[in-house]
């Protein structure tokens, strides 16, 4: 069979169901979308869901210890009749052969739906799924861009919700890692805005914002930014709130390193907004600032600020009386470096 191409997964989905295709194989890292492409196939396969005689679970790593045991459940004849799936859960062991010994023979009414996680390219149970005419591999990446504002726009309208332009925009920046992950940030922002038919940007940012945490990331955000003003500011209601030191070091320590990572991405040639990309985890407020950072930080003046900060939270243990004075000091040298 021809591998399908990610992009072309949902359109396949959507088409009649092809009686010679008995193998499903769903792939790739994003763990939630290859469980619920995994679910919308095997619950299709059959007529009732919820009958355990018809949609038989399975876990991986049972069959890898005996793969005999597939091939047994696929020659099993239903107690009434009717068509059968079984839904294989993922594992990290091969089970490559039983799913061989399955292809090979005839599945009657029997459809087979495997998450195989992020399986790659040379794995054994990808490879055979790819070429076997009864088969389909299908690979599962985490949304971006228009398919996610896809999932939003249709989960966002079948639970009776309209979404203002920028607070969609802002929705969308916090999404898109994982699929699972996806569908539970929306379940619990439409939570919050029951009873109203209009989602605004303030309902994201109380919902999708953690607000002692966005407090610590803009201290963060303007040492590395060299803004020795709202360092100032940021760092006194810190203070106040009786956030301690190493905590904040600690967070600026877990930027450096971000940073680092992605900045040596940069100088590898890719360009900055395709590496921006990829930090899912970003608050979407955040973005413009980070990109700032590294466009403003090289890879030897971030390795030079995490030894600067590595330094300071030793220092701040063995000299607690001191931890406030030595956390704010480091946050300026940064804000130096950074202006330099």
């Amino acid at each position: 069979m021809v591998a399908v191409k990610a992009g072309d997964v949902d359109g396949v989905l959507r088409r009649p169901v092809d009686p010679r295709i008995g193998v499903y194989l769903f792939y790739g890292p994003d763990m939630g979308l290859i469980n619920e492409r995994a679910r919308v196939v095997a619950e299709r396969s059959v007529d009732d869901p919820a009958d355990p005689f018809q949609l038989i679970r399975i876990d991986g790593d049972d069959i890898a210890s005996d793969p005999a045991r597939l091939a047994d459940e696929a020659g099993t004849m239903g107690l009434f009749g009717g068509k059968r799936a079984i839904w294989v859960k993922s594992t990290s062991r091969n089970i490559a052969p039983a799913v061989d010994a399955v292809l090979k023979g005839e599945l009657m009414d029997t459809v087979i739906v495997i998450e195989g996680g992020d399986l790659q390219k040379s794995s054994p149970l990808r490879t055979l799924c790819e070429r076997s005419q009864k088969a389909l591999a299908l690979p599962c990446y985490a949304d971006t861009g228009r398919d996610l504002g896809a999932v939003v726009d249709d989960t966002l309208k079948n639970n009776g919700f309209s979404i203002t332009r920028d607070a969609r925009t802002a929705l969308i920046a916090s999404l898109g890692g994982d699929r699972l992950a996806t569908r539970g940030e929306l379940s619990k922002l439409m939570l919050y805005a029951h009873g109203k038919r209009e989602i605004t940007l303030e309902d994201i940012d109380a919902i999708m914002s953690d607000v002692s945490s966005l407090a610590m990331d803009a201290v963060v955000d303007a040492a590395f930014g060299g803004e020795g003003t709202n360092l100032e500011i940021g760092s006194r209601r810190l203070a106040a709130e009786g956030v301690h030191a190493s905590v904040l070091l600690g967070a600026a320590l877990r930027h450096a390193l971000m940073l680092l990572t992605a900045r040596l991405t940069v100088e590898e040639g890719r360009p900055i907004p395709t590496v921006m990309e990829t930090m899912r985890s970003l608050h979407f407020r955040r973005k413009p600032l980070v990109e700032r950072h590294l466009q403003r930080w090289t890879s030897e003046t971030l390795k030079q600020a995490i030894a600067l900060i590595q330094a300071s939270l030793l220092d701040t243990r063995r000299m607690a009386n001191l931890d406030d004075t030595i956390a704010a000091k480091t946050l300026l040298d940064l804000a130096r470096m950074a202006r330099r």
